[in-house]
């Protein structure tokens, strides 16, 4: 369970309470199956310039450190990038 600090850090930071929790489900979606990462966060990007698009740049702010996170924990080896054909 986080801490109250946690929450609000994550919430400051990302929009959510727990950001741990927020990737666990991202990794048992369809797209990250069949994907990995890469579209996910390609998918995050894409959200963050529509946010700007509308002025929202708290919100876009927030989007992308979701996307960092996640691209952070795939280069750790956590997170599958890309499942694509080689």
């Amino acid at each position: 369970m986080k801490t109250l600090s946690q929450q609000n850090r994550n919430d400051q930071m990302y929009g959510v309470t727990d950001i741990d929790a927020y990737v666990e489900n991202i990794a048992e979606t369809i797209s990250y199956q069949a994907n990995g990462v890469s579209m996910i966060i390609a998918g995050l990007m894409s959200d963050a310039q529509e946010e700007l698009q509308h002025g929202d740049n708290e919100g876009a702010r927030k989007t992308l450190n979701i996307a960092k996170n996640i691209l952070f924990r795939a280069a750790d080896g956590d997170l599958t990038f890309s499942r694509g054909k080689r």
